[in-house]
């Protein structure tokens, strides 16, 4: 049986992962703070603390092969029409050639990669608020597509 006061560090825990939108890795710092703090006090708040921790390493993991991604396509699409000549006249970067014009398939790719890192985001949002309901209601969550990095 878990007490009102486990419940309560437990739902702080996860909501602490909304601190990335206001502190640069708040997501990181604060849960692990609270994690390393209270986890021998309850088991409660240590499985929480893991599953919080392997979730925002998760998140950070897909959003790194996203961007692997879409930054050197979007780099691609933006310069595959500029001579190689023509980058440096005076030592002057030359914008003439640059378009977007042609979206090939490679393009629509790295569209679709941004456009899951919003996803994720919005996801990643939804499963935090839900997360710490159900902590809040007792109740042991692990997040869905979530990699167990500590057990």
């Amino acid at each position: 049986m878990t007490t009102t006061n486990e419940k309560n560090i437990a739902t702080f825990l996860h909501l602490s992962a909304l601190t990335q939108y206001v502190i640069p890795f708040g997501n990181y710092i604060f849960p692990i703070v609270i994690w390393s703090t209270k986890k021998n006090e309850s088991e409660f708040v240590d499985y929480n603390g893991k599953q919080v921790l392997n979730f925002q390493l998760s998140i950070f993991v897909y959003t790194v092969v996203l961007c692997l991604i879409a930054i050197p396509i979007f780099i691609y699409s933006i310069f595959k029409n500029v001579p190689e000549g023509d980058i440096y006249i005076n030592r002057e970067f030359v914008i003439d050639n640059l378009s977007m014009g042609n979206l090939t398939g490679i393009s629509i790719l790295g569209i679709i990669a941004v456009l899951l890192f919003c996803f994720i985001k919005v996801i990643e949002f939804v499963l935090i608020i839900y997360g710490a309901v159900k902590t809040s209601n007792g109740e042991f969550y692990k997040y869905p597509l979530s990699i167990p990095f500590f057990k």
